[in-house]
């Protein structure tokens, strides 16, 4: 029969693994240091920057006590060992301790010495340092501005969640919540589009914050990877390694990853040029395929002007921009018993073109794309039906 001894030891490394680099079974029970210490840290929407610098102070510190957590447990796990009388213990075990001891002293020496000046000293702190010129007077602006476009809706944001990237209106950001060596894909979460987790072999630390400003930087597309699924999903993903350099000497450059279908979204929110390496192929869905022919197909027809004193509204499908297609017949196609097939739309405009190209997509037949293009739907908001000709772009 195992001792209690050895299977507090198997337990505890089992569970400090599992506590440092987080696996999603872990982080659906709520056992994480976000999770634990969430009513210290606060909400990351209102204070990005002040949330990250508690999360990774409180992260230290938490790590650090490992060692010495498993001493205090072995005191109650094998009693006979009487590890609580220090002068009576082995030798091993009075060194281990005092490394522990002393792996916490440095811990809390270091954050004594990052919290000067307001949490000066903090790497994050000094990543925002690198970014103080105009119109940035100090780190703190750097920071209020990055707090501000975090907690807008139209952010691009993806990712694992111990590796997540965050495109704002000027700004790149790579949060590293937890310590992630090299682990396996193994199954992707469709609803959020995201991969958890994912296999990269850059050396990863939870202690920090990478951040690029757009205007300073260009990104190149330097691998893919192609990855096959459990058996739950017939196709494959394709995983993107984007390398983030800046022209500022003080900021280091770093890797973004991504799954290849959020590529030409990273697109649209990246302002910063993206170059790809010549090696490197990117594999679109072929959704994203067909919104690329569906966007060059409706530019091809005459635009539509609104009437004087008609006012564009926010696309009603994504809220972020605004209406920009009105459906005008003016495909005269007829079918059986000479009824024209395309019929009059009178809903004013109300859809975006990449909104209106995602509902035309999902209304064809997945098996036979060919088609797609010469199909016709039913107007996502009065059910009237119009093909790709009857696509106006609003001018």
């Amino acid at each position: 029969m195992e001792s209690p001894e050895l299977t507090f030891t198997l337990a505890y490394i089992v569970f400090s693994l599992c506590f440092v680099f987080t696996p999603n079974e872990f982080r659906s029970a709520g056992l994480t240091v976000q999770n634990v210490f969430s009513s210290w840290l606060g909400s990351e929407d209102l204070g990005f920057i002040q949330y990250h610098v508690k999360r990774s102070s409180i992260t230290l510190l938490i790590h650090s006590a490992l060692p010495l957590g498993y001493y205090m447990g072995m005191c109650f796990a094998a009693p006979e060992k009487q590890l609580g009388y220090i002068h009576q213990v082995s030798d091993g075990w009075r060194v281990f301790l005092l490394l522990s001891l002393c792996l916490q002293l440095v811990s809390w020496t270091l954050i004594i010495y990052w919290s000067r000046y307001h949490w000066h000293n903090h790497p994050i702190s000094r990543a925002l340092q690198a970014h103080v010129q105009p119109p940035y007077s100090s780190w703190g602006s750097v920071a209020t501005s990055i707090n501000t476009e975090f907690r807008r809706i139209d952010k691009f944001a993806t990712g694992a969640p111990g590796a997540r990237v965050i495109i704002t209106d000027s700004w790149v950001l790579k949060v590293c919540s937890n310590l992630l060596p090299t682990i396996p894909v193994h199954f992707i979460n469709k609803q959020e589009r995201r991969v958890f987790p994912y296999v990269h072999n850059e050396k990863v630390t939870t202690y920090h914050v990478h951040m690029a400003l757009q205007n300073d930087c260009h990104v190149t597309v330097t691998d893919s990877r192609q990855h096959e699924l459990t058996p739950d999903s017939a196709s494959p993903i394709q995983l993107l390694t984007l390398r983030v350099e800046s022209i500022n000497p003080a900021v280091r450059p770093f890797d973004i990853r991504l799954i290849s279908t959020d590529y030409a979204e990273l697109r649209e929110k990246l302002h910063a040029p993206i170059r790809t390496s010549a090696n490197v192929v990117i594999h679109q869905t072929i959704s994203d395929l067909f919104l690329d022919t569906f966007r060059a197909q409706v530019d091809l027809n005459p635009p539509y002007t609104l009437p004087e004193g008609q006012e564009v509204e926010p696309c009603i499908g994504c809220m972020q921009v605004p209406a920009g297609t009105k459906l005008v017949r003016l495909c005269h196609a007829e079918g059986a018993d000479n009824v024209l097939e395309c019929q009059q739309c009178f809903c004013r405009p109300m859809w975006c073109l990449s909104c209106l190209g995602r509902w035309f997509a999902s209304r064809q037949d997945q098996q036979r794309p060919e088609t797609w293009l010469s199909s016709r739907v039913p107007c996502p908001t009065c059910r009237a039906k119009f093909c790709i000709l009857d696509i106006c772009v609003v001018h």
